[in-house]
Formats: C-alpha cells, sequence, structure tokens
C-alpha cells in the first residue's frame, strides 16, 4: 500500500503504527487523522446514535467526530500525532 502525498513538502522519517491490528506506516509529524486518510482509512468511529460511519469533519479539533482510542485512552484523531508503536482502533461516542 502507498501514501498519497502532497507533492513538495519532502520525505520526513516513517513512523510505523497499528489502525484497527494492522500495521499503517505515516510520516513524522501527521496526525492519525491524515495519517489514515492517507491510506484511505476514513472510518474512524461509528455513530452512537445509529451506527453511521464517522471519519474526520472540522480538523482542527472543535467536533468530536474522530474520535479514536490509542492506547487505551479516547483521544481526537485531528489533533494527535503518530508515534511509533501507537496502538489505535476505532472510537466511540464521547
Amino acid at each position: 500500500m502507498t501514501n498519497t502525498r502532497i507533492p513538495g513538502l519532502g520525505e520526513r522519517p516513517p513512523v510505523e503504527f497499528t489502525f484497527a491490528s494492522r500495521s499503517v506506516v505515516a510520516q513524522a509529524g501527521d496526525s492519525i487523522a491524515m495519517a489514515l486518510w492517507a491510506t484511505c482509512d476514513l472510518t474512524l468511529r461509528q455513530s452512537s446514535r445509529d451506527g453511521a460511519p464517522r471519519g474526520v469533519l472540522c480538523n482542527m479539533g472543535i467536533c468530536y467526530e474522530c474520535l479514536v482510542v490509542v492506547d487505551g485512552v479516547t483521544v481526537r484523531a485531528c489533533t494527535t500525532l503518530v508515534r511509533a508503536g501507537m496502538h489505535v482502533e476505532l472510537g466511540g461516542k464521547p
């Protein structure tokens, strides 16, 4: 699988983490949301109301649409940077 990157940003060191029990390689400085977006993982949680898929909406930490669980703690994927070895799972309601 290849990551789609914006041309001209330059290469940054790779960072490997897991999402939903599979390996993902991002670049240092990526947020979880953008690292997963680059690999076409757009669903980050299910709606607590009707089970509909939810993902990145505001991408600046105002809403709670991109909640994921990182090493047992619920965080916003758009404001949390990837780090080597982190375990990310689908999130739930806030």
